[in-house]
C-alpha cells in the first residue's frame, strides 16, 4: 500500500470508529507502522475529524519528525510494538464497555471470559489487565510490555483498551471485537454461563 493510501486508510477507519461511538471527543489514538517509522494520530485530535496530511510521523525510535505533535499516550504504543515486533498497527480506545470492564477486575486477572470463538480467534483466551496509570505516564511501559508478550489485546485499568494487529484493518477489527466481548461480559455478569472449554479453545488456537 502506498504511503498516502495508508494515511487515508487510517483516517477512514478512525472516522468509522468515531461515528459508531467507539470513541468520543478527542479520546483514543491509533498508530500504524510505515517504512522507517510510524504514523500516529495527533494529541487532542478527534478520531472523527482527522486530516491525513497532519498525522504525526515518528521515526523508528518514536521521535517526532513531521506533522502535528503525537498523542501523549505514545508510550503505550511504543511498549506494545516492543513486545510484539510483528505488530503492524495498534488501536487504543476509551470505548464504553471495555472501559467499564477495566474498572471491575483486579490488575493481572483475566477480565473477559472466553464465551465466543471470535474473541479467541482474534485475541486468544486471556485479556490481561494492566494496573492504572495516569494517561501518558512513562512508568506504564514495562507493565504493558509484560502484558503484551502474553496477548495482542489488553485492558488498561480505569482507562480503556489497547489492541495490536498485523495490519491496521486487523487491529481495528480486533478492537471492535473486544468492545463487543466486553459488552457481552457485562450482560452475562452474575448469570450462570457456558464458557468455551479448554479443548474448544485449543481447537480454535491451533486451527
Amino acid at each position: 500500500m502506498k504511503y498516502t493510501e495508508i494515511r487515508e486508510e487510517l483516517v477512514r477507519l478512525a472516522a468509522s470508529l468515531f461515528e459508531r461511538g467507539f470513541s468520543v471527543g478527542s479520546a483514543g489514538n491509533i498508530s500504524v507502522k510505515v517504512e522507517g517509522g510510524y504514523l500516529m494520530t495527533p494529541t487532542n485530535a478527534s478520531l472523527g475529524r482527522l486530516d491525513p496530511q497532519r498525522l504525526s510521523l515518528l521515526d523508528d525510535q518514536f521521535n517526532h519528525i513531521d506533522g502535528d505533535r503525537p498523542s501523549k499516550e505514545v508510550v503505550m504504543h511504543q511498549a506494545m510494538y516492543r513486545a510484539r515486533p510483528q505488530t503492524g498497527a495498534i488501536v487504543h480506545l476509551h470505548s464504553t464497555f471495555a472501559t467499564a470492564v477495566s474498572c471491575l477486575a483486579p490488575a493481572g486477572e483475566s477480565t473477559i471470559v472466553p464465551h465466543t470463538p471470535y474473541l479467541v480467534m482474534r485475541m486468544g483466551s486471556h485479556i490481561p489487565l494492566v494496573p492504572y496509570y495516569k494517561p501518558g505516564d512513562p512508568r506504564m511501559e514495562q507493565d504493558i510490555v509484560e502484558a503484551s508478550e502474553k496477548a495482542p489485546a489488553l485492558l488498561l485499568a480505569n482507562h480503556g483498551s489497547l489492541v495490536a494487529g498485523a495490519t491496521l484493518v486487523q487491529a481495528v477489527d480486533s478492537a471492535e471485537e473486544l468492545e463487543v466481548s466486553a459488552q457481552l461480559e457485562l450482560l452475562l455478569h452474575g448469570r450462570e454461563t457456558r464458557p468455551l472449554t479448554e479443548g474448544e479453545i485449543q481447537a480454535l488456537l491451533t486451527r
